[in-house]
């Protein structure tokens, strides 16, 4: 008996991006199903948490995977050369726009607190979220992009060095200055 795979759920990201090459329009709705979420995350902390520009350019980077497969480098990770074209697309949009830094607010005005959670510590998580959006949105671009990479998409110190195009001890320093402005700035936290 001949078992017949019907979907692209155990297929690497590099797979599915053969798959698309080859016409499996569905091997598309597994990529972006593994990586719409992570991409839309990156792009709006790239974009200092513009939601509408952020949601723009996920659907372009997309679109661009879906139209045009075959410039997929196959000598890289899919990961290493999707967060290649985010982080291109990222810097497109600061040239194209002139995006000034600390634009867009990312503090929420009103807080909606769950009943049933301890108040006191819900609010200082809340603080410290806004307070870390804050201090990010006031990195400069290069800083910024190491930091999210590394600490919020998971991404390894040689991911990141492909993405940014950077060598790795470039993008180590980068992280250090980061993780240090970061730590000054947000030094009231420390022992809450």
């Amino acid at each position: 008996m001949r078992i017949v795979k019907t979907g692209f759920v155990d297929y690497s990201d590099e797979d599915l991006m053969l798959a698309i090459q080859q016409g499996e329009k569905l091997a598309f709705n597994e990529l972006y199903t593994r990586y719409s979420d992570k991409l839309y995350g990156y792009i709006l902390k790239m974009l200092w948490y513009n939601e509408v520009r952020a949601q723009d350019l996920l659907q372009d980077l997309f679109a661009k995977i879906i139209t045009q497969p075959g410039l997929f480098d196959t000598e890289r990770t899919f990961k290493t050369w999707v967060y290649t074209i985010a982080s291109n697309l990222c810097k497109n949009e600061f040239k194209r726009n002139e995006v000034r830094k600390g634009t867009v607010n990312g503090v929420e005005q009103f807080y909606s607190l769950s009943s049933d959670a301890n108040v006191e510590k819900e609010v200082h998580e809340r603080q410290f979220r806004d307070a870390l959006t804050e201090a990010l949105m006031k990195l400069d671009t290069k800083h910024r992009q190491v930091f999210v990479l590394k600490h919020m998409d998971g991404l390894s110190i040689k991911e990141i060095a492909e993405i940014t195009e950077a060598n790795e001890g470039t993008v180590k320093s980068r992280l250090f200055y980061a993780i240090k402005k970061l730590a000054d700035t947000l030094h009231m936290f420390e022992y809450a």
